[in-house]
């Protein structure tokens, strides 16, 4: 793989995997694209964890606040942080289970279509303006409840299939419990970490069974470019739910499915980059 498709690919998945637009959807659209091969899954993992990092120095204080309160309920103390990271890990169990079945299954696989993709961003896309619309802005990350950590680790699974969005499910699920934007968006990002976490370890075991330092370099390199471009639309991100709605990013995702719908069920015997 060139180190400019490698850039390509760290640079899309730094700007999609926390906007509610699809991360793994645009992985797959890339290289349709672009002509390019499909990079696999591995390659996608990797610039997850380039994501993770990101996450994990722009939420440095909720990260800390969760570990070591976490560590206090050895104690019997309740703290904030320890009832965010038992509601995180509430909010994950669904999706690790279904993940790993997915994965067992081979289904995963089956699911990298552009024709899934197209159905997926626009009706969920859809959806998202919908519950931004309707959704009240009253609830804070520190009012949230057994009940809605549930309810939202049960929209996560949804995003198991390509397009849906994990961020874009976690942050329209927020906002039909009438959480705040910018909270809805903390709370999704918070939620990736032990999912990302995960998808990392089972990559990185991939790759020392491999044992190709080659393909190392290109993780590497994935891993850094994916982390800039993350951490700077984390905060662009959050500075403009402070102010602003998901309506752009809905209009955006109906636009790019409508456009994908076209071309599968209209051109689908030309290449997907002669539709853009």
């Amino acid at each position: 793989m060139t180190l400019q498709h490698i850039i390509l690919l760290a640079v899309v998945q730094g700007i999609t995997e926390f906007l509610p637009i699809s991360s793994s959807g645009h992985l797959v659209l890339t290289p349709a694209i672009t002509g390019a091969a499909d990079q696999g899954l591995l390659l996608d993992v990797s610039v997850h964890v380039g994501t993770l990092l990101a996450v994990l120095i722009y939420f440095w204080r909720d990260v800390l606040a969760m570990i070591i309160g976490f560590f206090r309920l050895f104690t019997g103390r309740m703290t904030p942080g320890a009832r965010m990271a038992l509601h995180i890990v509430v909010a994950t169990i669904p999706v690790v289970a279904v993940g790993f079945y997915l994965k067992e299954s081979g289904i995963e696989e089956q699911m990298r279509s552009v024709e899934i993709i197209a159905w997926t961003t626009l009706v969920f896309g859809v959806i998202l303006w919908v519950a931004d619309k309707v959704g009240m802005t009253i609830n804070r990350i520190e009012h949230m409840g057994w009940a809605g950590a549930i309810f939202i680790g049960l929209a996560q699974v949804i995003a198991l299939v390509p397009g849906v969005s994990r961020s874009g499910i976690t942050m329209t699920a927020a906002r039909l419990m009438s959480y705040e934007r910018s909270d809805a968006a903390q709370f999704s990002m918070l939620m990736s970490i032990p999912v990302i976490l995960g998808a990392g370890l089972l990559a990185g075991l991939d790759l020392h069974k491999a044992g190709n330092m080659e393909l190392n370099r290109e993780v590497m390199m994935a891993i850094g470019f994916s982390f800039i471009t993350a951490l700077i639309t984390i905060a662009v991100l959050m500075s403009w739910l402070k102010r602003a709605s998901f309506t752009p990013f809905a209009i955006y995702r109906i636009i790019l499915g409508v456009a994908l719908l076209v071309w599968v069920y209209g051109y689908g015997t030309a290449p997907l980059e002669t539709l853009f």
